[in-house]
């Protein structure tokens, strides 16, 4: 297989409408995730930050139809690995293998290979294998025995997971829960979304009827035009207060790391694109701090045995941190 490879000059299109495009995706999603328009919103941010999203709940709920559905939407490249314990890296990653005929060695490329990578129960394989996933995530390439090999964009993991103590599930690692831009909980649904999931699923998967609203050309351009959003200086310093106030905070003993921040300032650019601006406001990064920040942050001593959430240190945080007033 020869390197995927991004073209530095490749067209993209300046006048491409985020909120219009993004409302689009978001309704063919929200025809099967039905009554999370939350959810659905927040994994499109994360999508257009050009990050990647942990889904965490209890089985059932809809976390990987949330992943196919997303991954549905768009018409790019997508592969699901269902994660279990006898996983290897290299089915992951992919593999060389020596060609007898040619005598050398070829690359066989994994799952990974994909614009939407569909991890699912990601803590049910070894940290070994979730470790596969470390450079993908972050530098968006595969290193084989010493040759690397980039992905296409846009890349996104969308990796779900079970709480903790379900049975036969391991911790992720903190290297890898902070490559996860951001993380969320579906949550049950409201009895009147129930009730219509049981009636339009009752004869057929409305997964199967869905199709591609985007491709990846034009997530590419939506990326692209999320970069230019202004932020201003004040937003900016408001972000690293943030995250220097976990590094402080009495309740913890791991703060929020440089690419925490990072990441949450570009998941502020997609949220305010979505929403037609053209400028940052410190709303959009106050909506963003909890899914962004908590799942990085380490409990202290005091606040465990207090029963205090990252969740709730993090809301606590967002109160005491002095907000910037204008754009």
């Amino acid at each position: 297989m020869t390197e995927t490879t991004r073209s530095a000059d490749e067209a993209v299109d300046p006048s491409v409408d985020v909120a219009a495009e993004g409302a689009r995706i978001a309704a063919s999603v929200g025809r099967v995730v039905q009554g999370k328009d939350p959810v659905v919103r927040l994994a499109l941010v994360v999508l257009l930050a050009e990050g990647h999203l942990l889904i965490e709940d209890v089985p059932g709920v809809g976390k990987t139809t949330l992943a196919k559905a997303l991954a549905a939407s768009l018409d790019a490249s997508v592969r699901r690995i269902q994660f279990t314990p006898d996983l290897l890296p290299s089915d992951v990653t992919g593999v060389a293998v020596y060609d007898q005929e040619t005598r050398e060695f070829e690359f066989k490329p994994g799952a990974v290979f994909a614009n939407i990578v569909v991890a699912d129960e990601i803590n049910r394989a070894s940290p070994k294998t979730q470790s596969a996933l470390l450079e993908c995530m972050e530098e968006r390439q595969v290193t084989v025995d010493g040759v690397s090999y980039e992905l296409a964009r846009p890349f996104m993991v969308m990796a779900t997971q079970n709480p903790l103590e379900m049975e036969g599930t391991y911790p992720l690692p903190e290297a890898q829960r902070d490559r996860f831009t951001a993380r969320v909980s579906m949550g049950y649904p409201d009895p009147a979304a129930e009730l219509a999931m049981l009636d339009d699923r009752a004869t057929a998967d409305p997964l199967a009827g869905l199709r591609p609203v985007a491709d990846a050309a034009l997530v590419r351009s939506l990326v692209a035009a999320v970069g230019r959003l202004h932020v201003s200086e004040a937003v900016r310093r408001y972000v690293v207060a943030l995250v220097e106030a976990t590094r402080r905070s009495p309740d913890l003993r791991l703060g929020a790391s440089p690419r925490a921040g990072l990441q949450l300032l570009r998941a502020a650019r997609a949220s305010a694109a979505l929403d037609g601006r053209d400028h940052v406001l410190p709303d959009d990064v106050q909506a963003l701090a909890v899914p962004v920040l908590a799942h990085r942050l380490l409990l202290g001593s005091d606040a465990t045995v207090g029963r205090r959430s990252a969740e709730q240190v993090v809301a606590q945080l967002l109160a005491s941190v002095p907000v910037p007033r204008g754009r």
